[in-house]
């Protein structure tokens, strides 16, 4: 089931919000980096919970966010192999990503290394769109991306699952979770393997697999009634075989990505509260037999305080980021401090969110970004909303220290304002927001000169405008759910009057299910229009359409099935030049789960 903000715009997927539904005020989101009602929510927000993400069938965790409203990707290959996610049509580096509170990212290539995330750990997704450096720092220019594992509940739980697919696609996890007392805890492992196939025609004819191998721990504490620590922990390992760059050459890269989180909050009164954490991400990447080797380590310290007191809520919040990487011969460290405000206020059809942060960079000095953002609930199941904010993003440590890179390099910024109209009503809903961001101090790869490869280097040579119209709806006719989102949007390069590559303008999304006797059937379609494999819009990635179909039942009181064909048309298509995306694929999925 997805749900989305009852006052922003409905996901791709979101039919299941039924008349079983619980009530949306009692769904609690962290858009602003603390718990709130859905309902008070001004940002534009989709949820993903465990049930959807359990009869999506997705192999890797784009293919699910890819199904969203205002995501696309870009895969040169099969899954886990490199992978770009476009949140309203910006690059992979300008939408912020954390696991568990733990930030996550790539000094090497820029943005979460989205191919390394094991979907297999997530319980719930929250996708948060438009800038929120203003509450989150550097790098949430388009939007935040949070992932959240299991967290122990009720009595001792464990569960067992077991799938197959086509191409020797194998699956299996195991896990528990539960809570004695004051201690909660969850445990889960899952390995995932497919032989794979021809992923890069052109350059070695072979089938290209991989093995995936995923671990995720939570273990929480409440002290007392005013004091609670928590732990949390997740590792992935990747093995992804693709064609390297030499023909008939087969290369494996190898993604490890663990993170590491401690927080302790307290819940001194009513109105006031503090968390403090501590946290540590680790992504390292190799490659071979091609010689390459990247790592990657964030650390973060954040201190938050809340005041709520009637309509009114102030946080107050101080952060340290400390990013490395190395990646030979570079071997460099920066670090930012941050110090950020919020002001809420909710009461009768008002809403408002303020929010103003500043950032000290070790390297480029004070960032100061800020947002705000305002509802008006003008009629009964009506909501208009209005925004405006800041964002930037500091170069990565590869792109200034790189052969490829420049020292002087400049931090990306970008200015956002957007509007929305939207209507609910029990499971019916409409929806309507335009936006447009403009981002100056673009890093594009131009041509050599100015750094000591003779192939290019980056440089702050790029103005793009991202701007667009996303529009939702749900709706259930004689027991069928349906649901649908259209984006039309035009990222454009303002410096050259071309569109970003491997954008489209326009992307369709519809879903539909309905119970028959014990089977849940469902049915979902795709269709993107054509993009441009290039930066001068010179070589065309054509159009495409993608119908998948599902059944899940309980065939027992502890046992359930999942058969899913995704691609049923086995539609050829691109996401990158060169590289067939995943033909048609079938698996059938059983899980028991433990009471």
């Amino acid at each position: 089931m997805v749900l989305s903000a009852a006052w922003a715009q409905p996901g791709a997927e979101q039919l299941a919000l039924a008349a079983t539904a619980p009530q949306l005020s009692e769904v609690l989101v962290t858009a602003a980096r603390t718990a709130q009602p859905l309902t008070d929510v001004l940002a534009d927000v989709t949820l993903i919970d465990r049930d959807q993400i359990a009869q999506s069938g997705a192999v890797t965790i784009t293919d699910l966010l890819a199904r969203q409203p205002g995501i696309e990707l870009s895969r040169s290959g099969g899954p886990g192999t490199a992978t770009g996610l476009f949140l309203r049509g910006a690059e992979t580096r300008f939408t912020a990503v954390y696991i568990d509170g733990v930030r996550v990212d790539s000094q090497s290539t820029g943005g979460a290394p989205w191919e390394a995330i094991a979907l297999g750990q997530v319980e719930r997704i929250e996708i948060v769109r438009g800038p929120a450096a203003a509450v989150y720092g550097s790098d949430a220019v388009a939007g935040v991306v949070q992932i959240f594992t299991r967290q122990g509940e009720g009595p001792f739980a464990p569960y067992v699952g077991i799938g197959a697919g086509n191409r020797r696609t194998g699956k299996l996890e195991a896990g528990f979770s539960g809570k004695h007392g004051a201690l909660d805890y969850s445990l889960g492992l899952q390995r995932d393997v497919s032989r794979g196939y021809d992923s890069h025609p052109g350059s070695n004819p072979d089938r290209d697999g991989y093995r995936q191998t995923s671990a995720n721990g939570r273990l929480g504490l409440q002290l007392s009634d005013v004091h609670r620590v928590d732990l949390t922990s997740t590792y992935a390992a990747m093995d992804a075989q693709y064609d390297g760059f030499l023909p008939g050459l087969d290369d494996h890269g190898l993604n490890r990505l663990a993170t590491l989180g401690a927080s302790w909050s307290a819940q001194w009164s009513q109105a006031y509260s503090t968390r403090l954490s501590v946290s540590e991400s680790q992504q390292r990447y190799e490659m071979v037999p091609t010689p390459y080797l990247s790592r990657t380590r964030l650390r973060n310290y954040l201190l938050q305080n809340q005041w709520k007191e009637g309509a009114h809520t102030l946080t107050g919040t101080l952060e340290r980021r400390e990013d490395h990487l190395a990646n030979a011969p570079i071997d460099q460290s920066r670090h930012q401090d941050g110090l950020a405000l919020g002001y809420g206020y909710v009461a009768g059809a008002h809403t408002v969110q303020l929010n103003l942060r500043h950032d000290s960079d070790s390297e480029f000095g004070g960032q100061t970004t800020g947002g705000v953002a305002y509802g008006f609930a003008f009629a009964p199941g009506w909501r208009a909303t209005a925004a405006a904010g800041t964002a930037f993003r500091v170069p990565t440590l590869y792109q200034r220290f790189s052969e490829y890179g420049q020292p002087a390099l400049l931090p990306e910024k970008g200015r956002n304002v957007e509007v929305g109209l939207h209507w609910a009503q029990a499971a019916s809903r409409l929806g309507v927001t335009l936006y447009r961001t403009r981002v100056s101090n673009l890093i594009n790869f131009g041509a050599p000169g100015a750094c000591l490869s003779p192939f290019g280097c980056y440089e702050n040579a790029g103005k793009a405008r991202l701007q667009g119209m996303t529009l939702t709806a749900a709706h259930q006719v004689a027991g069928v759910n349906l649901s649908a989102s259209l984006d039309l949007q035009q990222p454009k390069n303002l410096a050259t009057g071309t569109l970003l590559a491997r954008r489209a303008q326009r992307l369709l999304k519809v879903a539909a299910d309905t119970r028959v006797a014990q089977w849940k059937l469902g049915a979902e379609w795709q269709l993107a229009s054509h993009r441009w494999e290039d930066a001068a819009n010179t070589s065309r990635l054509s159009g495409y359409g993608l119908v998948n179909l599902y059944a899940s039942t309980t065939i027992a009181r502890q046992w359930a099935v999942l058969v899913r064909v995704d691609n049923v048309g086995d539609r050829s298509y691109q996401l990158a030049q060169g590289y067939p995306a995943l033909p048609r694929s079938f698996f059938v999925g059983l899980r028991w789960t433990g009471r």
